[in-house]
This record gives C-alpha cells, sequence and structure tokens, in this order.
C-alpha cells in the first residue's frame, strides 16, 4: 500500500523541504520505501545538467527510491521569484493535470510512502484563476502543514487549515518546526493552543537545528498517525 501526502506550509521559508525531508528519514527508519516530488521550484542554478533545485536536490537524497531528478521536480524555473511570475516569463505553462500525471507515475512505483513538496503557503498561484492547490485537490490527497513557529503562525496555521478543508481534503497532521533561534516566546504555550484548535494530530516539534541536517529533524516526529496498521521495521536511524 502507497501512503501519499502533500506538504503545505503556513508560508514560504518555515522549513517545508527539511521537514519533508526528515519525514521521509523517519518513513525509511520504519522500513518503508519512500519517494518524493516537488513538482515546481523556482530559485533553480543552471548547471551542466540542466537547472538544478536545492531543495528538490535534497528530497532527491532524502528519499530510499532512485529516481530521475525530472521526475522529482518537473518544472525548474531560474529566478528565485514567484512560480507564476518566473513561469511567464519563461514562457511555460503550469498545468495541475499534467503535474498530476507526473505526481501519479511516482505513486504508482515501488515507493510505500511518497510525499508531493509544495512552493511557499496552500494558496500559491500558477497562472491566471490556477492555484498549486488544485494539484493536491486533483489528486484527492491527505494534507500535511507544516507550521513556522513565529509570531502569527497561529492565524496562519488556522487559515491554511480552512481552506485545506474548504477544498475538500484532509488535514492528515501538522509539525511545528522553530526554523531560528530564538524566535518565539512563550513557545510552549503556542503550541498548546495550535494543538487544541487544529484539527489534525501534531505529528512532531522540530527544535532550531543549526546544522539543517533532516536526519536530526526525523528523531522529533511519530509517524504513527499517519501510516495506522504500519508496523516499525526497524528501531530508529542508524
Amino acid at each position: 500500500m502507497t501512503h501519499t501526502f502533500f506538504v503545505t506550509g503556513t508560508s514560504t521559508e518555515v522549513g517545508k523541504t527539511y521537514v519533508t525531508a526528515a519525514l521521509l528519514r523517519a518513513a525509511a527508519d520504519r522500513g518503508l520505501a519512500t519517494a518524493a516530488v516537488k513538482p515546481v521550484a523556482s530559485g533553480c542554478e543552471l548547471t551542466e545538467d540542466g537547472l538544478r533545485n536545492s531543495d528538490a536536490l535534497i528530497l532527491q537524497e532524502a528519499m530510499t527510491l532512485e529516481l530521475p531528478y525530472q521526475q522529482v521536480n518537473p518544472v525548474a524555473l531560474e529566478p528565485a521569484i514567484a512560480p507564476h511570475i518566473a513561469a511567464f516569463e519563461a514562457r511555460k505553462r503550469l498545468d495541475p493535470s499534467r503535474l498530476a500525471g507526473v505526481c501519479r507515475g511516482v505513486m504508482s512505483s515501488a515507493a510505500e510512502f511518497v510525499l508531493i513538496e509544495g512552493a511557499g503557503g496552500w494558496r500559491v498561484p500558477l497562472g491566471p484563476r490556477i492555484m498549486l492547490s488544485d494539484l493536491p485537490r486533483e489528486l484527492q490527497l491527505p494534507v500535511i502543514l507544516v507550521v513556522g513557529m513565529e509570531l502569527g503562525c497561529i492565524n496562519h496555521a488556522l487559515l491554511t487549515a480552512e481552506a485545506i478543508r474548504r477544498d475538500g481534503l484532509q488535514l492528515a497532521g501538522w509539525v511545528g518546526n522553530f526554523v531560528r533561534e530564538g524566535m518565539m516566546v512563550r513557545a510552549e504555550e503556542n503550541l498548546a493552543t495550535l494543538g487544541g484548535l487544529l484539527p489534525a494530530p501534531c505529528l512532531g516539534v522540530i527544535p532550531f537545528d543549526e546544522s539543517a541536517d533532516y536526519r536530526n529533524g526525523a528523531a522529533h516526529l511519530d509517524l504513527t498517525a499517519l501510516l495506522p496498521g504500519e508496523s516499525s521495521l526497524q528501531a530508529g536511524p542508524d
């Protein structure tokens, strides 16, 4: 059985890729074959192999399956700007249905745990009247929300959860992520408030990690709520 989730964030720069990679590692530590897709990525670097995005490369490293880069990141855009603007300048049309086809290809692979990482927050435009949230809607995927622990995160998290529910999708779980050191006072009280108001289980709270090593983050995650009936095949990280 393949467990597939869409990963979104309360905003940009909340550590979505770090958390996604940590979730992949946590699933691999349970003995699951993992894969990931970053359907649209802006801020790519031109290399000998073509445009490459650092976030997509992290996901490619973190997952257990070996997939070609183009399958992990089908749309790579060079400018570090909003995807719909970068796509317009590159004369590319971002089509959720075509992106869904790439995702389905990965979902039908040998992977048992698949994560599809969004860009920015939930309502990210891909074009006129087209949103990146149309992709998980088309695939009917449960959603994991990464909450960047900072002032205003409760409002951002609740509004995102409301939008996910309005789109007819399930919020499967959320992760509190401390992206920067000392950026939130009364952290425990705010986490408790989020836990009481968000309609989904907390999968973990990841402290600030100066090394930015997703393997450290995996130790703070519990995937039990995402994987009912799945027994852990390994005791923990190497």
